[in-house]
Parts: C-alpha cells; structure tokens; sequence
C-alpha cells in the first residue's frame, strides 16, 4: 500500500508505463483515479483553517532525502499540527455609516487630495468617497474587505504574479481598466498620477517621483473601500498616456494594490493588511527588458539601456525603500550555478523571503525543522527530478532583511518537467496547502506562464498560498476546493 498525501491506494501499479520513477507512476495514477469532477472552486464562509505557531530554531546539517509522512489533507501528522496550532487573528472593521439600498440611492463627497495640482490643474476634481456603505457589502456577504499591497518596479512580473494569486484563489476577475470579479478587484496605482505622459516630458518629472502622484487621494479612497464604502477613482490610460475621467470601484472580499509606491505612505501602509515586494535585480531587469523591448517593440539595445539608467535614481529614492516595508520579499537574481560566462542572467535564483510578522502568518520552511540551514540538490540520488543544465539547488537558512529576522526559502535553476514539482512539494513545510499536491497542480494550470520552468513561478504560488492564509486569518472564512489530486496525463 502506498500513501502519497492525496488517496490511499492498494491497487497493482506494474501495468502503468515504465517512467524513470515509479513513485511519480504511483502518484499520477491515484491522482487520475481521484480527479472525477470538474474543477470547481468557490468561498465557503465557515471557520478558517488554524495553523501556526513558530516552532523552536535549530541548527541541522543538510537532512536525508526521505519524504515526511503526509496526512490525507496534505497537512503532517497529526501530533505535529496540534504543535502547529494557533489561533487565528480575525479582525473587523467598524461600518461607521449607514448602508446604502441600492447604487442610485448613494451620495457623494470629495475625497481628499481631489484638489492636487501637480502643474496641470486638478485633475482629480472628481474623485470622491460615497457617504454611505456600499450595497455591494451586503450583496457579496463581505465580512471586511482585506487589503494586499504588491509593489514592483514596471515589467518586474507583477502581472504574471497576479494571474498565479487568482488560480490559487479559485477565481477569475474581469478585463476592465480595473479587474474586478466575485472576490477579488485589482487596483493599479498609476491611476493615481498627477502628471499625465506630456506633464512628465514637459517637466522632466518621472511616473517615480512621489511629486507625480496623489498619495492623499490615494490614502483616502483606499481607508474608504476598507471602511466598505465606495469611491470615484481617477484612470491612468497606459495607452493613450492620459488622465480619463473616473470610474466607479465598489468594496470586495479582496483588494490588491499593485504599483510603483503601495508601501511608500504611512497613511496608505495604514490599510494594508500584508505586503509584498517583488525586487528584480538589476542584471535580470536590464536582461528582460532587453529580450522584451527588443524582441516586442524593436527598440534598440543601447536606447533601452539609457532609458534603464535614466531611470535608476528615482527609483533607488522612491521605490526600492518600500522593501523595509515588507511582509514578505520575492528577490529575483542571476544563478549562482556553475554557468558558463554570461549565461549568469538566463538561469534565475529566487529567494522567498518571510520576515517575521504580527498577522501569525507561519513562513514556509525546507523539510521538518523550521530554522534549520538546508542545501538540498532535487537531481541527485535515486528517484530524483529530472533536472536540465544547469540543474536545481534548493536552499532554506535564516537571514536578517531591513532589521527584521527572516526565513529564506532559495530555488536556483531549472525543472525538467513540472509534473516532478510534487518531489520538491512534499519536503515543504507549512505552505498552507488545501492537500498535498495542489502546489504542483497550480504549476501545472500555469505551465505556459512566465517563470513555470524556474523557481520564479513556484515561488509566486508560495506567496499566493499565504495571501489565501493571511486572508482566511483575517476574515475568518475559508476558502474550500476540491481535494483531488494531481492530473498527469503524460503518465
């Protein structure tokens, strides 16, 4: 008999094809037999999953290579979660206003910062705050909304990222200027500019510069959609390069702010309930803007180096301190495989860094011991992945990040296949996965997307995976989905 974390079988397994190896055999069939129904996924609003308390640290030498026992539900034994339990930090927010019946009997206010003028007028003039809460709350039984902040500099993956957090959610969003659907509303922060695309060329003042952007107005629409009203937000068209007049954004479940500056305002760090920083070094963004701008805009290389550059102080000012700011930092840097010379930038370390918090968000760690320093290579021994050149390092070790104490999980390199992701899935600690194997299941929905054959991706559904356990902490509610298996069709 033989137990991988999704079914239990007894079954024969001699009749499935000859792989390199037969646990992944055995996996893909019961994951097969398991996989009946159509996918489905949905909010249930009961109680959250408790999870969580930080187990003491240790010091290890890298461990052996056998895979922990996993429960049914993905979970450890069952002598480990009742170590792991806490409880979970629900929290509410007052509705301080009366509700509104319906969107045509709701009343309006100027918001503050309407009156911003950054040199071409008040071109928030519009932008206001309803005076009542919005009748979205009680259509969509939306208990508190929780606010994500998510910031990154421009073509730093923010987009790929955000497609990965709507698959671990089970859901899909519209593609309006301002992606809404049933749980989750995405707020771009360019809309925010003061300066439209001829402001800025006329004086010299980048989209970075904190005087191109209206941080009042922002702080106050974002404390009113966690106050459950509804606001009248600016647009930023990224096509035309202009100012558009304002939309209409009700409260959800979930709101994520995503842009240059999420984290650079104590009254907009006020409404955010957990934060994340993707930070792109400087040799891999030189290299992708390269490969896209050149490839997709045929820009010329050393145009594209100097508009790089340009660039560069400004966001060393105003962006990269954000990362102090933090809960969690997804850090993309060149391989420190052995490569050959300038291959540095085409193979990616991914760090996951998880500085300790107050929201009782546990970090994922490497194997069973939370603090102990591992360095792990996946490819070697027997029944290991598959790995190309230059191959696969996965790490986990403590560090300190902008004064705060962090646990580090490290993945260099490449995968060979992705269906083998469940051979590093299951010596992951604490991912907060529904059952084992909805890691590599998330990979595999996502094969076609950026990062899926490196770290880059696996890591991002790790972050996902705990913006849906921050979120069932701070609401109380749980996000249900199937518990099925894998579906490896190739085996």
């Amino acid at each position: 008999m033989t137990v991988y974390g999704m079914l239990e079988t007894g079954a024969p397994v001699a009749s499935a094809p000859k792989r390199k190896s037969s646990w992944i055999a055995t996996a893909s069939i019961a994951a097969n037999v398991a996989l009946l129904t159509a996918l489905v996924c949905f909010v249930s609003f009961g109680s959250a999953n408790q999870v969580g308390a930080v187990a003491p640290a240790t010091s290890i030498r890298a461990p052996v290579m056998n895979a922990p026992r996993m429960s049914m539900a993905g979970r450890r034994t069952p002598a480990l979660e009742r170590k792991m339990k806490a409880q979970a930090v629900v929290s509410t927010v007052t509705l301080d206003a009366p509700v509104a019946t319906s969107e045509a009997t709701m009343t309006w206010s100027s918001a503050n910062g309407y009156d911003v003028d950054a040199g071409m007028g008040q071109v928030h003039k519009d932008a206001a705050i309803s005076n009542e809460v919005s009748p979205v709350m009680a259509q969509k039984n939306i208990k508190r909304p929780v606010i994500f902040g998510v910031a990154a500099d421009s073509g730093c993956g923010k987009s790929t990222f955000l497609r990965r957090v709507n698959a671990i959610f089970g859901t899909t969003t519209s593609k309006a200027h301002t992606p809404t659907g049933d749980l989750i509303t995405t707020i771009c922060l360019d809309d925010f500019h003061t300066l439209d695309r001829t402001g800025r060329k006329d004086t010299g003042i980048s989209a970075l510069d904190v005087k191109a952007n209206n941080f009042k107005l922002m702080a106050d629409q974002l404390k009113a959609l966690k106050q459950g009203r509804a606001i009248k937000k600016p647009i930023y068209n990224h096509d035309t390069g202009e100012i558009d007049p304002v939309e209409l954004i009700h409260p959800n479940h979930i709101i994520i702010v995503e842009g240059l500056h999420p984290m650079l305002d104590k009254d907009v760090i006020d409404s955010l309930d957990f934060t994340f920083y993707i930070d792109v070094s400087d040799p891999v963004k030189m290299a992708w803007k390269i490969q896209r701008d050149m490839a997709e805009r045929g820009h010329k290389k050393e145009d594209i180096i100097a508009s790089i550059e340009s660039r560069k102080p400004d966001f060393d000012k105003f962006v990269a301190p954000q990362k102090a700011n933090a809960d969690v930092i997804i850090s993309v840097e060149p391989t420190k495989l052995d490569v050959a010379p300038g291959e540095e930038t085409k193979f990616l370390c991914t760090r996951l860094i998880q500085k300790e918090n107050t929201h009782g968000i546990r970090p994922v760690y490497l194997f069973e011991e939370e603090g102990a320093k591992v360095d792990w290579d996946p490819c070697a021994g027997p029944n290991s992945m598959a790995c190309p050149y230059p191959g696969t390092r996965v790490r986990y070790y403590e560090e300190v990040a902008q004064e705060k104490n962090a646990h580090v999980i490290e993945i260099d390199g490449v995968f060979g296949e992705i269906e083998e992701l469940f051979y590093i899935e299951e010596r992951l600690s604490n991912t907060n996965t529904k059952y084992f194997g909805e890691l590599t299941k998330q990979m595999i929905k996502n094969k076609s997307s950026p990062g899926s054959g490196d770290g880059s991706g696996l890591i991002q559904a790790l972050v996902a995976l705990k913006m849906r356990e921050s979120y069932e902490r701070f609401t109380g509610r749980t996000i249900q989905i199937p518990k099925w298996g894998l579906f490896l069709d190739e085996y």
